[in-house]
């Protein structure tokens, strides 16, 4: 049993007991969250495909911490001219645990 769900702009495969790392919500550790965005569910081998989501699926899920990824360096530069920046950005994140997918 497997569902696709939709949260901050990406899409995310939740199976239950597995741990993701979504872009940051607003939510503390420890509390219970649903997604109401389900754009595909499978249940042993029927799936069914929302257009553009599935009605009555959902997913819930338990928030484990919040974080920061790995550093990304932006570098811009502009040939013959000296122009040249060098950015640091680190995103935000927000890590849970699948505990339920319900068709």
């Amino acid at each position: 049993m497997f569902a696709v769900f939709k949260s901050g702009g990406k899409q995310f495969r939740a199976e239950p007991g597995k741990q993701l790392r979504i872009p940051t919500i607003q939510a503390e550790a420890g509390d219970s969250i649903t997604f109401d965005e389900v754009l595909l569910a499978s249940d042993d081998g029927d799936v069914k495909v929302g257009a553009p989501i599935v009605e009555g699926a959902k997913v819930t899920a338990e928030v484990i911490r919040h974080g920061r990824d790995k550093k990304v360096i932006v570098f811009k530069r502009k040939r013959r001219k000296g122009y040249r920046k060098k950015q640091g950005h680190r995103q935000g994140f927000t890590e849970i645990r699948v505990a339920e997918v319900q068709v």
